[in-house]
């Protein structure tokens, strides 16, 4: 304890400490056991109580005053509480605790009596109903900080994947608006190309040859694949046609006609077609037509990209449905989380294979859960891995169960610490990147499920291999 004065103990402490609910029912005997075997100090207002790291080797009971505590949330210290009057901290009989997990300071003058670890042995058999009183603060602080720890696991998760899908999100929403702009400008400069095709006043029967081959070369929208070099060969080929021809801004108008498949036997075509008249206006006018379609194309493959990730995270986070069991496949929950994680795959180039029969039997499942099992399991599995990485996600029927075998090459879980990987906040990671408890969930969630979660791990290869019984 830092920053503490030792005071002689006040006369009334007895009556003091009788008085806190926690104390209430234990024999004066016990109590004054108590009082003689501590310390009684005083932090004045302001002044660090503990600091996170330092060794804890007392239990502290508040007699007066107010204690705020912080604990680490990320890089930085976020409150935690305020410990007051009649409240006891620090190590607690049975308790593993060895060092101060946070950060504490006085917001007022605080009264402590404090009691060395050296003394719980003695306080069993002096009083057992006293120790009783104690472990049960113990268990309320374990259930506090695990339901903090908790959400702190999903916040996390929320936040890595809201990053990533805004990330997701912002890709087609951006195409949507350069498209769109690009849209406006070619609509307003239309009617001056269409003015053009009329002066030249051609037949209807050459009106019908040329959209013949207008509308064979629409079906080729994002169909060819051509080389660079090809494409290059192609673009040189058709300016230089169109330069002959005099045809203005051939440049725009090649490489459109290249993205469509064009090819200089489809111009001597038209131009055979239109039997010696201005070939020009008509291909600026198809130019034009074919770039508004490329344009309207990708408005609306943006606008799917859109609601496919609104689905998917719909899909993910079961906002739709009741926290209920219900027939579930398992294969719908991958592909949704996913495409949640995308993102973070894109960063590292991660490759992702994904063996799924045609046909699963479905399982009896808490949809929301199970897919909190695949990101958590998925997100380690990332995290493992280095730049392109290769993941893969096996789902399939052993017997009376479907099992997801989820595989990384990464660089594997020492052996030593592979029995300690679903522990409570056992984590290798530093506490911004986790907080060792994600595993622990999906333990739990898979043991609500009535399945089983096996890992193996060597070097090059891990799998995680969840099983769960599949609905009767």
């Amino acid at each position: 304890m830092l920053n503490s004065k030792q005071l002689p103990k006040p006369a009334e402490l007895l009556e003091t400490l009788h008085a806190f609910e926690l104390f209430q029912g234990i024999d004066k005997e016990a109590l004054e056991w108590l009082i003689d075997k501590s310390e009684y100090c005083l932090i004045e207002k302001g002044e660090v109580f503990f600091e996170k790291g330092t060794p804890i080797d007392y239990m502290h009971i508040v007699v007066a005053g107010e204690i705020l505590v912080r604990v680490p949330r990320g890089k930085s210290m976020k409150e935690f509480g305020v410990t007051k009057t009649g409240a006891v901290t620090g190590v607690l009989p049975f308790s593993r605790m060895k060092i101060a997990g946070g950060e504490g300071s006085a917001l007022t003058d605080v009264y402590i009596l404090r009691l060395h670890r050296d003394y719980f042995i003695e306080m069993v058999n002096v009083s057992y109903p006293l120790t009783q009183a104690l472990v049960a603060v113990m268990s309320t602080r374990i259930r506090d900080f695990s339901q903090l720890r908790f959400q702190d696991e999903k916040l996390m998760a929320l936040g890595k994947l809201s990053a990533g899908l805004a990330h997701e999100l912002n890709n087609p929403a951006s195409a949507m608006v350069r498209s769109s702009e690009e849209l406006y400008k070619r609509i307003h400069t239309s009617p001056e190309k269409f003015k053009a095709v009329l002066r030249i006043s051609i037949s209807p029967e050459q009106t019908d040859e040329v959209n013949n081959i207008l509308f064979s070369k629409v079906q080729n929208l994002n169909k060819i694949d051509l080389s660079l070099m090809e494409r290059e060969d192609q673009l040189d080929e058709l300016l230089d046609w169109l330069e002959d021809h005099d045809v203005e801004d051939g440049d725009e108008v090649a490489e459109t006609f290249v993205d469509f498949g064009f090819t200089t036997d489809d111009l001597a075509e038209m131009e055979r077609i239109l039997d010696g008249k201005d070939i020009a206006p008509i291909t600026r006018w198809i130019e034009s037509t074919l770039s508004l379609e490329k344009l309207v194309s990708e408005i609306r493959e943006s606008a799917d990209r859109i609601s496919t990730l609104v689905k998917a995270v719909k899909g993910y986070s079961h906002m739709d449905r009741d926290n209920s069991m219900e027939p579930t496949d398992v294969r719908d929950g991958l592909r949704s989380t996913i495409i949640m994680l995308k993102f973070k795959m894109k960063l590292k180039q991660i490759t992702i294979q994904k063996n799924f029969p045609e046909q699963l039997p479905k399982v009896s499942a808490v949809v929301g859960e199970l897919n909190q099992v695949w990101t958590n399991i998925l997100a380690n599995a990332i995290d493992a891995l280095g730049p392109e990485g290769k993941l893969t996600i096996d789902a399939y029927q052993e017997r009376d169960s479907i099992c997801v075998e989820i595989t990384d090459n990464g660089h594997g879980i020492p052996e030593d610490i592979q029995t300690r990987i679903f522990e409570p906040f056992f984590t290798t990671k530093s506490m911004d990147e986790g907080t060792g408890i994600g595993l622990d969930i999906v333990q739990k969630i898979i043991k609500k499920h009535n399945g089983s979660i096996d890992l193996t791990s060597v070097p090059g290869k891990t799998t995680f291999k969840v099983c769960i019984p599949v609905l009767n």
